[in-house]
């Protein structure tokens, strides 16, 4: 038993400088992430800025009727789950096969500049993105659409038409994350045996077929395990980038929860109904999160304690 106690001592010795560390992450996220959970009390208010959070009418689950009842609440969830799919597939499929032509550039020169140019915009904001996405697509004046135009095609209304206004934003959001999702995948292919392609083409396998047999086949784990990771926060769309590029006239194929919790909080002061619209997602994403992560175990063994 004294062994024991020792040895736990030395332990916590040694770790506790990393604890302290943790210490002032865990502080913010208790104060950013678990403090406003206080909030949550408003969905089942009919809440006053006067009153409070403490002092507002209790109403029950009226909130939650009167969100049931919004004229195209159904559109909403569908378009919601809609552009996040597409996004989650593609925020997969185009890393995965940027990174496989990436490991074939030889010049280590090219392969840092690429990849400098790819990972960029990444760390631009949607407002600066949404001004160039705003010019370039423009049916008027935009490059794209002259581009189109001069191929003998009508112009597309990329911001305008509801039919398109969707796949746009997975296409953009894919743009803008795709370089530095490949991070991961880069990362998977450089633990790749190099022996394994040296045996390849002693066999006679070409470029191709080692690509194939080799490369893909050790990414699609990975792949199925993002994949699967992901899953939980489909519902956390990238609001700054729908909220800057949409309006009213692709409400019906472009309005989702958040674009509806910003009106019905910020513009129209129903605090207790868009907090309950927060809820649901929360609920929703938990269940998701929940999911992904015990099929993660299952399919790869991934853990997070």
């Amino acid at each position: 038993m004294n062994e024991k106690k020792k040895s736990r001592a030395v332990r916590l010795r040694r770790e506790l400088p990393f604890h302290l560390m943790l210490l002032p992450a865990v502080i913010l996220v208790g104060i950013f992430s678990y403090g406003p959970m206080v909030g949550i009390i408003m969905a089942f208010e009919k809440f006053s800025p006067k009153k409070g959070i403490f002092g507002s009418p209790f109403v029950g689950l009226e909130n939650f009727r009167y969100l049931m009842n919004i004229p195209d609440i159904d559109k909403v969830v569908f378009n919601t789950f809609f552009i996040a799919a597409m996004k989650l597939a593609l925020g997969v499929v185009v890393p995965m096969f940027v990174a496989i032509l990436l490991n074939e550039v030889r010049l280590e020169s090219v392969k840092k500049v690429i990849q400098t140019m790819v990972y960029f915009p990444h760390f631009l904001s949607w407002v600066i993105l949404s001004g160039i996405f705003i010019d370039i697509l423009s049916p008027s004046t935009g490059i794209v659409n002259e581009f189109i135009t001069m191929l003998g095609f009508e112009p597309v209304y990329f911001l305008g038409d509801p039919k398109v206004f969707p796949y746009t934003m997975a296409l953009t959001e894919t743009w803008k994350e795709f370089g530095f999702g490949t991070i991961v995948y880069l990362a998977t292919i450089s633990g790749i045996d190099p022996t394994l392609y040296e045996a390849a083409e002693v066999d006679g396998a070409g470029r191709w077929q080692q690509t194939v047999h080799i490369t893909l086949a050790a990414l699609l784990p990975m792949a199925a395990l993002m994949l699967i990771l992901n899953l939980g926060g489909v519902l956390n769309l990238s609001f700054e980038q729908i909220y800057n590029l949409y309006s009213p006239q692709v409400y019906s194929t472009g309005d989702i929860l958040d674009t509806l919790v910003y009106r019905l909080g910020m513009i129209d002061a129903q605090y207790g109904v868009a907090t309950a619209v927060g809820l649901f997602k929360s609920v929703v994403s938990l269940v998701l999160v929940s999911f992904s992560y015990w099929f993660a175990g299952k399919v790869s063994g991934y853990r997070v304690f």
